[in-house]
């Protein structure tokens, strides 16, 4: 996907100008800061982004070419993020990633504006002089988030095994409520037990309260969400939320 060197390791390469230089190496500050010296940890690590969706940028995301109408879009976007530096400006926009088939590309284009968001938001804060967070953007799997859910409410789980699942749990609702720019990846979770939903009801409305940005990913249309969730909660999400629609068929399998 990249040359191999350095710089194809780090999503700061677009904008820093040391980059592919003899400066440009493991032991960078910024590169630490976002990767962690393993290349593993780090800021972009510790979102939870899929390990093969971690140094995608929108300019490198293999879901580029077959999606030209919305990764256009998406550059107009992600020009709106240096409005995290400005709380009186007008807010950043949460996105709707649609397509009602699967493998479009919608995960893959999240991740990346996530690691877009990571880069906007760690230049902006240094050149600010600013404190910058461990954890100011992350990735939620609702199907892995579910998973534990169950695993945890299932009876007769080795309580090994439930308390384990509890707390990757509920550290993902805290963290999915309360991170900057969040992906809640596959939030059309049709066969959730009522307990579940409500959790995911909290977290999306913690972070439409806070005036959180968040990036949905999903097999069903916006104009559908009253299927999933309330009217009320349906309707804040639609509110401030540009939808973007994923075109063609499945491209799994195939790069």
């Amino acid at each position: 996907m990249f040359e191999l060197t350095h710089s194809s390791r780090c999503i700061l390469r677009k904008p820093c100008g040391s980059a592919g230089s003899d400066q440009c190496n493991r032991f960078c500050s910024s590169y630490i800061a976002i990767h962690g010296i393993g290349g593993d940890g780090g800021r972009n690590g510790a979102a939870c982004i899929p390990e093969e969706y971690r140094l995608l940028t929108l300019d490198s995301s293999p879901a580029r070419g077959g999606q030209p109408e919305v990764y256009t879009a998406l550059s107009d976007y992600v020009a709106t993020f240096v409005r995290q530096f400005d709380p009186d400006g007008p807010a950043i926009k949460s996105l709707y990633l649609y397509s009602r088939e699967p493998g479009t590309g919608k995960t893959t284009t999240a991740a990346a504006l996530l690691n877009e968001y990571l880069t906007a938001y760690y230049i902006g804060s240094v050149s600010r002089k600013r404190n910058v967070s461990e954890r100011p953007i992350y990735f939620v799997d609702v199907n892995e988030w579910q998973t534990d859910y169950n695993a945890f409410n299932r009876p007769r789980v080795p309580e090994s095994i439930a308390a384990s699942a509890a707390e990757r749990y509920y550290l993902t609702q805290r963290i999915g409520m309360s991170a900057s720019y969040v992906v809640l990846d596959d939030i059309g979770v049709r066969d959730a037990s009522e307990a579940f939903r409500a959790d995911l009801h909290t977290l999306i409305n913690a972070r439409i309260k806070d005036g959180l940005p968040t990036i949905y990913t999903s097999n069903i249309a916006m104009s559908e969400m009253e299927t999933l969730f309330d009217r009320r909660l349906a309707d804040r999400i639609r509110d401030m939320t540009l939808e973007l629609a994923f075109g063609g068929e499945s491209k799994r399998g195939i790069r």
